[in-house]
């Protein structure tokens, strides 16, 4: 059901300070730095494969939000609320529309289906800080 995790949303209290860890002391690439729309958000790569950290100064909690891939979001969505599934809130992200929701244990979930392929590119190599 479940094409690939390809991103993790980990809570940041100060992104610029947890991306020179990430970096400097664990080795990760820093894929991005964006400073827009009161916020900051970073992208680390760790491994030469998903999922990718992104450090978010907008989450909220202290809980990271685990993002799956999925072929289609529609047809994935009816599938969940026919097992009795409640479904969070959607937005939109670079790559595609989401739809974000908590297990009853409290982990955090998303599903995205990936219409923009390239939009992940097009931030790439961009340094606001």
């Amino acid at each position: 059901m479940f094409a690939q995790l390809d991103y993790v949303y980990v809570p940041s209290r100060d992104v610029a300070a947890d991306a020179a860890y990430f970096t400097g002391v664990l080795g990760a690439r820093l894929v991005f730095a964006i400073d827009d729309m009161g916020t900051r958000v970073a992208m680390i790569e760790l491994t030469d494969g998903p999922p990718r950290l992104l450090l978010a100064g907008h989450l909220q909690g202290e809980v990271p939000v685990l993002v799956y891939r999925v072929a289609n979001l529609q047809d994935m969505t009816a599938t969940l609320r026919a097992r009795g599934w409640t479904e969070g809130h959607s937005l939109e992200i670079p790559q595609g529309p989401v739809c974000t929701f908590a297990t009853p244990g409290g982990q955090r979930i998303g599903i995205y289906e990936r219409t923009r392929p390239r939009a992940e590119a097009s931030f790439e190599g961009r340094r606001d800080f």
